[in-house]
């Protein structure tokens, strides 16, 4: 790997010493970056003067330009302001990337190619970058090239297709799943580059299309039947799409519970005092229990009215039936297990105030990342990072004369 200019000896985790430099914005880039940022990279945030969108976005805050959501998606980050507008700026950005490891945007092809940031040009200022573009649609498919938001990619995907099947009208996923899918298997893509680097000494071009990662995602799902030729029936799994494939209701509220093996069927049975279940000819084996899913899921949808989440989850636990309560968005963020791995932690944000951040859901025997950086200020590490990567203060200070940077004040040493 090419040496990182940082020289923070606290940094930990199984990605060290890979510097990323991240022109993305909203949230499949910087899904992408945190996870990077997460496992140990040094992740540099380009921000324009107007900042990352996410910073307008989500719900309020204390301060402007720092909602809640933004501070989820960017931690462990340095942000860096730089106007891509004004040349200078466009310099400056290639003179980091001269030095990265890794460059991860999501603007589209034409931009970036206006800016010289295209991939030929940074493969011949350095042959070892690894660079990761997050594109709505493929190259060379009808659709390259268009705008897309991960609403458009749901409908266009299938995702809220698999509402139309399973509740009679098309909806969203309440979050935007696409491109949290997309960020994610970006970072893996990056993993797997990292690694063949280490074999070739040499970068690559990576291109992560939004629509086909989530087509594919629904596809595996549901193709089913259609796979083979001539098709065995028709598309969509069945079970999986079962309007009663949801939380079962009980006297107190809801539980999950899903007994998909004989064991667990048959001890289900004899839960709910239905002992004979076992040898009816639509629930007597696995095969059989998923032809009659509509039925199966009936049964289990309208057997737990009688006793508490409670009750259920009690007997269910002492017959090893999987179950889980079910937890509202207020829950979770008191949910016992979660309290007792330490999911939320607490820390003091040095502009923000007392704030709950997620902690890694992941671990490494190697060690992980300790030096959590919180989310920052939009151009915060201006400075600090051009004076890490070899420019002198003349040059930072002219660069901010010229508008080609920026520097926020409340952390600046070079105005």
């Amino acid at each position: 790997m090419q040496s990182n200019p940082s020289k923070d000896s606290q940094q930990k985790g199984p990605l060290e010493g890979v510097v990323v430099v991240d022109l993305s914005s909203v949230v499949v880039g910087p899904v992408c970056s945190l996870t990077l940022a997460d496992h140990g990279a040094e992740v540099l945030k380009i921000e324009s003067p107007d900042g990352d969108l996410m910073r307008q976005l989500g719900g309020g805050g204390r301060n402007p330009g720092m909602t809640g959501k933004f501070m989820n998606f960017n931690r462990n980050k340095k942000s860096i302001c730089i106007d891509l507008k004004n040349v200078k700026g466009q310099e400056i950005l290639i003179q980091l990337l001269k030095k990265a490891d890794v460059f991860v945007t999501n603007m589209r092809p034409g931009a970036l190619q206006k800016l010289g940031l295209d991939w030929p040009n940074l493969q011949a200022h350095n042959p070892q970058l690894i660079y990761c573009q997050m594109l709505a649609f493929g190259r060379g498919g009808a659709y390259f090239n268009r705008p897309a938001y991960d609403t458009v990619i749901q409908s266009s995907a299938g995702f809220a297709a698999t509402f139309e099947k399973s509740a009679g009208e098309p909806r969203f996923v309440p979050m935007v799943v696409t491109d949290h899918i997309t960020g994610l298997v970006s970072a893996q893509a990056i993993g797997f580059a990292l690694y063949r680097r280490t074999q070739t000494g040499r970068g690559e071009l990576l291109e992560i299309p939004m629509f086909e990662t989530a087509a594919a995602f629904v596809l595996r799902e549901h193709m089913g039947n259609m796979t083979f030729e001539p098709p065995l029936g028709p598309i969509g799994d069945a079970r999986v799409l079962d309007k009663n494939n949801r939380p079962a209701k009980t006297a107190d509220g809801y539980i999950s519970i899903s007994p998909n093996t004989d064991a667990q069927a048959f001890a289900f049975f004899d839960a709910i005092g239905r002992p004979e279940l076992k040898d009816d000819p639509r629930f007597c084996n696995v095969a059989i229990r998923t032809k009659n899913s509509e039925a199966y899921y009936q049964l289990r949808s309208n057997s737990l009215v009688g006793k508490t989440s409670a009750e259920w989850i009690d007997i269910f636990e002492k017959s090893d039936i999987p179950c889980m309560r079910y937890n509202s968005l207020e829950d979770l963020l008191k949910d016992p297990h979660l309290q007792d791995v330490g999911f939320l932690q607490e820390i003091e944000h040095p502009s923000e105030g007392k704030i709950q951040q997620i902690g890694l859901t992941n671990q490494f025997s190697g060690g992980m990342r300790q030096d959590f950086l919180p989310a920052p200020q939009l151009g915060e590490n201006t400075t600090e990072v051009m004076q890490q990567f070899g420019f002198s203060m003349t040059e930072i200070k002219e660069a901010i004369a010229a508008q080609a940077v920026k520097q926020d004040v409340r952390k600046g040493n070079a105005t």
